[in-house]
């Protein structure tokens, strides 16, 4: 069925005949849902500090930046900003002329709050001949959103999230972008004032986000007394994956084999090629602006000082057990740390004896390590953290979607529904062993993690095959612990009216 033109398009993606086989095989027999233990909770698995472990694990963070070591800001930039105006697009090609739906007359009614409110009406103009308050004058409410969207004007429908005028200052307008590079500046300096940023982001955009880079890096590595080191990647072709047809045969469009990108999971070989010891993970629209930057910048520090103290305890524990000179009460105080501290429990430990105990311990104890920052459910879409069983019968800590869960399961259903934190996506990596080799990621994903969802092409329906999400399946078998933030730090902006959001004015 591969074709001698499939031969040539595999090779040109660096995807093997294997790889293809294996995708087709999951469409086939589907994805399992996680077992769940239950949800996890400030009573368990949630770890709220106090003020004395606040201040404690702030200062394991400046100790630790004061080391040599390297710590990478790593921002997936690559999302475009369609969906953040779908709404707008629906206007456009809307049968009435004048907004009439509430978020229609939302956006209308503050439209001189928005940060790209100067550039749009300049676009007006140009077009136009008139400037937005003329045009709004004369309810031609279109030629301002064609302005907003399309190529002609700003072309805002088809450019990346990360490089839109989302905030006003004083002194001019702020990109999420910016943003990000400011608060690089503010918790990830290294001990040189090096401050390394890592964006990934689409084909067509690098020369964009480059260009934005180069005219602003200047101002704010002057502002912070630091220097930048701003870098790019792409999702790699490699990691696109097989479109199906609903007979789980390869979906061919126009006799082509068609590929389509394998999700944010993709993202864990990107990660995985960083040379860092530390690294930061956030979504690029999360950002707000300086007056709110303190508590987005305490906690960051906070969930890392927790990473580098637990770290520090397990590379004590592993250079002990490869020691061979540990005692039965040694042995007791790390299970205590491997369940209590990196909350990954295995029932029947009691009955390994010391030397299954050993290889058990030492196993848990040198992979990745990951923090993430919780924050309380409020109805916002997103991950949750729950705790769930592994494919080696121990139980740990997990960040899963809804997709994972099995909701015909009542049970399982209530375990979800009762979830009371969710995932903002705010986590810090260590990614090293205590030898000072870098894991390699890959080795970490839990395959059986991915999942199918259902799209078209041509009309045609089709099967899309998205890889174990980045801080999903792609980290399921990394150390997890998970702290409470505060609602403050997680401020996405998913719709344009989110710009209108207090904490973005």
């Amino acid at each position: 069925m591969i074709t001698p033109e499939d031969k040539v398009l595999l090779e040109k993606k660096g995807i093997s005949e294997a790889q293809i086989a294996e995708q087709l095989a999951c469409f086939e027999k589907g994805f399992p849902f996680l077992q769940l233990d239950g949800a996890a909770s400030i009573e368990k698995g949630i770890l709220v500090p106090t003020e004395a472990e606040l201040n404690e694990y702030l200062n394991a963070w400046d100790a630790y930046k004061g080391n040599e070591k390297s710590i990478v800001k790593f921002v997936p930039a690559s999302g475009a900003a369609s969906r953040m105006f779908k709404n707008m697009f629906e206007f456009l090609g809307a049968e009435y002329d004048l907004p009439t739906t509430d978020f229609e007359k939302k956006f209308f009614d503050n439209i001189h709050k928005f940060a790209f409110f100067a550039d749009l009406n300049a676009a007006c103009e140009k077009n136009h001949g008139k400037g937005i308050d003329a045009l709004l004058a004369e309810s031609n409410y279109k030629a301002i959103v064609s302005n907003l969207l399309e190529a002609a004007g700003l072309n805002y429908g088809a450019l990346p999230k990360g490089l839109l005028k989302f905030h006003s200052y004083e002194n001019g307008v702020r990109t999420p972008l910016e943003e990000h590079l400011v608060e690089g500046a503010l918790y990830a300096a290294g001990k040189t004032g090096q401050v390394n940023v890592h964006f990934t982001v689409s084909t067509e955009h690098r020369e964009l986000f480059k260009a934005l880079v180069e005219e602003k890096v200047d101002e704010y590595a002057k502002k912070y007394a630091i220097q930048y080191n701003v870098s790019f990647s792409e999702q790699k072709p490699s990691t696109d994956t097989i479109a199906a047809d609903m007979e789980n045969k390869p979906f061919r469009d126009n006799g082509k084999l068609l590929f389509r990108p394998g999700g944010h999971g993709a993202l864990i070989e990107n990660l995985n090629d960083l040379e860092a010891d530390i690294v930061f993970i956030k979504n690029i629209d999360n950002v707000v602006p300086d007056r709110l930057k303190e508590e987005t910048v305490t906690y960051k520090k906070l969930i890392a000082g927790v990473l580098v103290t637990l770290q520090k305890k397990a590379f004590e524990y592993l250079e002990l057990l490869d020691g061979g000179k540990y005692t039965h009460e040694q042995l007791e105080e790390i299970i205590r740390f491997v369940q209590q501290d990196l909350c990954c429990r295995k029932t029947d430990i009691k009955e390994l004896e010391d030397a299954e105990l050993v290889i058990y311990l030492r196993k848990k104890l040198n992979r990745p390590m990951r923090v993430c920052g919780m924050v309380k459910n409020v109805g916002e879409p997103g991950g949750g953290p729950f705790l769930a069983y592994n494919p080696d019968g121990t139980i740990s800590l997990q960040i899963l979607e809804s997709s994972q869960i099995d909701m015909n399961d009542e049970e399982k259903k209530a375990m979800f529904e009762k979830g009371t934190h969710f995932n903002p996506v705010d986590l810090v990596c260590a990614v090293r062993d205590y030898k000072g080799n870098k894991f390699n990621l890959v080795d970490f994903v839990d395959k059986a993690t991915g999942f199918i969802s259902y799209k078209s092409k041509s009309g045609k329906e089709l099967k899309a095959l998205e890889l174990p999400g980045l801080w999903n399946g792609a980290m399921s078998d990394w150390s997890t612990v998970f702290v409470e933030v505060p609602l403050g730090t997680f401020n996405p902006v998913k719709t344009v009216n989110d710009l209108l959001r207090e904490q973005h004015q």
